[in-house]
């Protein structure tokens, strides 16, 4: 077995070991990512020099046994909106092509004390406006199964990057589906935590109620193990949520004996591939012969979740946006006249054309005739979409339904109709409503050759639960993980 194909923990462990020195996995890293990367392009920024530096000086302290962790010496990739000091930090955005932070974010920061060595900067939707990694200024992702094909989004270059074996592991952040859907589209695992478990500090904001960053990685422990390394409460973050525990890893057993597990039929009706239906309720048939209890239920007010997140993640956008006006950092207009003149030209070259039309609709539902209308009207819908998920937790331990109602589209197909495009959520979405965690696994592949994704959604803070059916199904070999150059001769790759 080469190095890149360990996961983030065996990886971890041979390190520990002596069997493999931390410049030796950063070196198979970037050799990958000089391999495929012109294919790929999941990365905006690479940290060749700074890598091979930090991976000297964390392997002295490992030696020194000042670091002992699981992810101590392991090369990530970070989603190219969380702040890194000293490193371009774009939001894929032309507007934020020459910002390079003076502080880390929370998340960042507690994955570096961990000893983690970052490989680079991954490329997204900008702004984390998009479900398929084409909204970038940089250039679009492609799909590591095929490369004719998205690779899902905003967090589409995190998920390829770790699908492509680019890095051991990634951050990515999760506002409407964007770490579970690419992560279902690319065959890797992508957990959103409950809203406020990891600190939003340095996260460069979409939808502040919505937003919260998770980890994507190869299996199930490295999630567990990422997730507990950037957990905690921050006081730096107003959201940020202090939890009795912080401990995920013990939750990697495998037992659901007596777990009950709710199907909801909305999300098995029209609109979803046969393929990943089937592929789903299969993936449950095992659960269910480990021993988990399953039932079908109406969860009701599935089909108002979609015009409910855009309203309330535009509005919020439109107001996070407004701080990108040219003056204080980030692009600047060559020729104005005046101030008003500045901010309106700076604004409209620098954003792209997703980004302006979620900006235009949030400050339009904001708008003083449209705020009651609308704005208003999709709070308290987001209110009556969290007592349903309630209700049926007081009933079931979790829920089980697709991360995506089809495999990865092919490139240029989503973006000429964005209806299309916002439909593609329509599992995900609710979860951020309701602050509830969520992951995704991989559970098949269709005909032609695309990674099918499970969803499992929990009640807040049981993220437990979740790792522990999702580690239990892994666990069965129901769906191995077949090799990535397999898939990519199929893909012409």
């Amino acid at each position: 077995m080469s190095i890149r194909s360990l996961t983030a923990v065996q990886l971890g462990k041979k390190i520990q070991a002596g069997e493999v020195t931390v410049r030796e996995a950063v070196e198979a890293s970037l050799a990958q990512i000089d391999s495929v990367e012109s294919e790929v392009h999941s990365y905006v920024t690479i940290c060749r020099e700074e890598a091979l530096k930090r991976a000297d000086q964390v392997q002295k302290m490992i030696d020194a046994g000042e670091l002992t962790g699981p992810l101590a010496g392991v090369p990530v990739a970070i989603k190219d909106n969380m702040c890194t000091e000293g490193v371009l930090t774009t939001c894929s955005s032309k507007i934020l092509g020459n910002f390079v932070p003076t502080f880390m974010a929370e998340a960042v920061k507690r994955l570096e004390e961990a000893g983690a060595v970052i490989l680079g900067k991954t490329n997204m939707d900008e702004f984390a406006m998009g479900s398929t990694t084409e909204t970038s200024y940089y250039g679009v992702t492609k799909n590591p199964w095929n490369t004719a094909h998205v690779p899902g989004g905003s967090s589409g270059g995190s998920c390829a990057a770790v699908a492509a074996e680019e890095c051991f592991c990634a951050l990515g952040s999760d506002t409407g589906g964007s770490i579970r859907q690419p992560s279902a589209f690319c065959g890797v695992v992508g957990m959103k935590p409950t809203y406020g478990t990891v600190s939003r500090y340095g996260l460069i904001a979409y939808g502040s109620s919505l937003d919260q960053i998770g980890p994507v990685a190869k299996d199930v422990t490295d999630c567990a193990a990422i997730l507990e390394t950037i957990a905690a409460h921050d006081e730096k973050d107003s959201t940020s949520i202090g939890r009795d525990s912080y401990d995920f890893t013990s939750a990697l057993v495998e037992d659901v004996k007596g777990m009950k597990i709710g199907i909801p039929r909305d999300y098995f009706g029209e609109g979803l591939d046969p393929e990943v239906k089937e592929a789903i309720l299969k993936a449950v048939k095992v659960l269910e012969e480990k021993g988990a209890v399953v039932e079908e239920f109406d969860l009701s007010l599935v089909e108002y979740a979609i015009p409910a997140y855009y309203v309330i993640a535009s509005a919020e956008a439109s107001s996070n946006l407004s701080r990108f006006d040219g003056v204080k950092y980030g692009y600047r207009t060559a020729e104005y006249e005046g101030l008003h003149n500045m901010y309106k030209k700076s604004r409209s070259e620098g954003f792209g054309a997703e980004v302006k039309r979620r900006i235009m609709l949030g400050s339009f539902v904001l708008s003083s005739g449209y705020y009651d209308a609308y704005y208003l009207k999709a709070l308290r819908t987001k209110a009556l979409i969290k007592k349903a998920f309630d209700r049926a937790f007081e009933k079931y331990d979790m829920i089980i339904g697709p991360a995506a109602p089809t495999t990865a589209p092919e490139l240029g197909k989503s973006l000429s109709d964005p209806m299309k495009m916002y439909l593609s959520d329509v599992y995900t979405v609710s979860v951020n409503l309701a602050g509830l965690p969520g992951i995704s696994i991989p559970v098949g592949r269709d005909s032609k050759g695309l990674p099918i994704g499970m969803q499992m959604i929990g009640d807040c803070y049981q993220e437990k639960k979740l790792l522990q059916a999702a580690y239990t199904y892994e666990q069965t070999g129901s769906y191995a993980r077949p090799e990535l150059a397999e898939a990519a001769e199929k893909g012409g790759r």
